[in-house]
């Protein structure tokens, strides 16, 4: 068993922070005043997306009224507080960065009597307006009813909720108010109230899971009409975040992404720095789901 403070095995190693793109990203955003789970996560692929011109905007600003165990998101109350002007300002930087695909997630808003779905609308709206319009994907929390109805209606291109690990260490990574059975609830609403809406999640492994849990939990998701998966290495953000029990090797991952096509996943993304929106314009094109302005499976 590997600890979070014990070396890191080579394969994940990740790109340094540099180059023309990657200060072009930065510069939008910072002109904007925007956050990305980029930074607020510690994602590990920093450095790779945004040389690629892409990044995953986080809305309904920076602090989480949740905060799971294993995330590095700043955890608080803004006691209500929203800005309404960040759905523009999300679309102007994604006009001036020339973006063809958008990713927007948000913190956990339990202060907010929709939990702020309906900035989700907004800025799925704002992204809308612009000629051309990029594609959006959004990483919501565990929006239903009212909420996804609306948040729906804006016509979202993919729809991600992660269930983020097997259910057995649901309770213990992620906060009481998060659940597994709730988040698959979440994801086959979203499929059978839209049928045009891609549906998608992630699984985080190394947090002790066996290999029986993870293909359950793959069985249900695409039970409830998962196309997308995503597969990717749990790491530490800092020491006092729960440590890695197990580094998994490329292979295994690989291994994991040809079981979910086996299983009826439209496409698997595997491998120890997948995150959910890690090449997610790949994997979307890949699917082959860009032929007109609208999609169809």
């Amino acid at each position: 068993m590997q600890l979070c403070h014990q070396k890191k095995p080579d394969w994940l190693r990740v790109q340094r922070p540099s180059g023309k793109q990657f200060r072009s990203v930065r510069k939008a955003l910072s002109n904007k005043s925007l956050h990305t789970v980029c930074e607020a996560a510690g994602c590990p692929n920093k450095a790779e997306c945004w040389n690629a011109g892409t990044a995953t905007f986080m809305i309904l600003g920076d602090r989480c009224t949740r905060g799971c165990a294993f995330c590095a998101v700043t955890r608080g109350n803004p006691a209500g507080a929203v800005d309404r002007t960040e759905a523009q300002r999300v679309a102007d930087a994604a006009g001036e960065m020339g973006l063809e695909y958008m990713v927007i997630t948000s913190v956990s808003r339990d202060d907010l009597p929709d939990g702020g779905a309906s900035l989700f609308t907004e800025t799925i709206r704002c992204l809308k307006r612009l000629d051309p319009a990029p594609k959006v994907e959004v990483l919501i929390p565990d929006y239903r009813d009212r909420a996804l109805d609306s948040l729906l209606r804006a016509n979202p291109d993919v729809l991600a909720h992660n269930i983020e690990t097997v259910e057995r260490l649901s309770p213990t990574y992620r906060h009481q108010n998060f659940s597994f059975r709730r988040s698959l609830q979440v994801l086959e609403m979203a499929g059978r109230k839209d049928q045009g809406v891609v549906t998608k999640s992630s699984i985080m492994l190394g947090l002790g899971e066996t290999d029986q849990e993870v293909e359950q939990a793959m069985r249900e998701l695409v039970a409830v009409g998962v196309r997308i998966l995503a597969l990717g290495q749990y790491l530490s953000p800092t020491r006092q975040h729960p440590p890695v029990q197990e580094y998994i090797s490329p292979e295994t991952f690989d291994s994991w992404a040809e079981r979910g096509r086996e299983l009826g996943f439209d496409f698997v993304a595997a491998g120890p720095l997948v995150r959910t929106s890690y090449r997610a314009a790949e994997a979307f094109v890949q699917r082959k789901l860009i032929k007109t302005n609208e999609i169809r499976i």
